[in-house]
């Protein structure tokens, strides 16, 4: 069993708990539930944003903890000063040390969009997402059957959620693409052994349709890599650890954004 099989299993288990101890009755009548979407789709490609959405995790599976003491509120709103597009907040507690009430946070204190960053299996996820302020949930196509996948995308999107779907390889990608979805993203992980590879956006760049937001997650950490991934057709980048793991992610943030920028008009003289 891999790291991701052992994930869903307890998000299995981890789900049912959840039901029976907060029905979906109560989940609709959170203040969040009712309120508009923010698009990420809108955000991510809006021309005086970065395209970065930026992430924040305390801890991970195959690197344990980044940090710990990180507050989100602090760090979601630097983030966004920075000039991040979006924010995507782990849930997960047991793998990853993110809360429901972390996103909350973010959610109080920003208005941009805010991807719930956990392992969907079920649509009780998807309305607790909603109750919770996030404007945008993960489906990961490794851990979905294809059914399954397009059901949640139906779903998400009958409550006005968008929808991110992640793919590690071009398999995932073509027996998963649904027109639930608005953005496609492209982890750079390899879940198996954990190595990490731009090159894996870059195989699967122009096998995602142009009608769907492209987004290369993991394994970011130069400016300069934005540039290549830019020019080969991505629109937006998921970058969490190489912020997180600074003592203080929202200033790494800005000066990898303010880096990026720099790189990004050297571009345009270039041209």
């Amino acid at each position: 069993m891999n790291i991701l099989e052992k994930i869903i299993a307890d998000k299995f288990k981890e789900v049912e708990e959840k039901k029976s101890l907060v029905p979906v009755k109560l989940l609709e009548k959170s203040t969040f539930f009712s309120g508009p979407t923010v698009s990420m789709k809108k955000y991510v490609t809006h021309p005086d944003k970065s395209g970065i959405i930026a992430e924040f995790k305390r801890k991970s599976p195959s690197k344990g903890w980044i940090n710990g003491s990180a507050s989100v509120e602090q760090v979601s709103i630097g983030y966004m000063q920075a000039g991040a597009s979006a924010l995507s907040i782990l849930t997960d507690k047991e793998y990853f040390g993110g809360t429901n009430e972390d996103l909350k946070i973010a959610r109080k204190f920003n208005f941009c969009p805010i991807l719930r960053k956990d392992f969907v299996v079920d649509e009780y996820q998807i309305l607790e997402a909603k109750s919770i302020g996030a404007d945008c949930i993960l489906l990961i196509a490794a851990a979905l059957e294809p059914e399954k996948l397009k059901s949640l995308a139906y779903f998400a999107k009958s409550l006005g959620l968008e929808v991110l779907m992640e793919v590690h390889d071009a398999e995932e990608l073509d027996r998963s693409l649904c027109d639930g979805l608005d953005l496609v993203g492209v982890n750079n992980r390899n879940l198996k052994t954990f190595e990490v590879s731009i090159d894996t956006s870059l195989a699967l760049v122009d096998r995602i349709p142009s009608n769907f937001m492209k987004v290369s997650e993991s394994g970011i950490s130069d400016p300069a890599t934005l540039i290549q991934l830019k020019k080969a057709g991505f629109d937006g980048f998921l970058i969490g650890e190489n912020f997180m793991k600074s003592s203080r992610p929202e200033q790494a943030a800005y000066n990898f954004i303010k880096e990026f920028r720099m790189l990004l008009e050297t571009e345009f003289t270039k041209a």
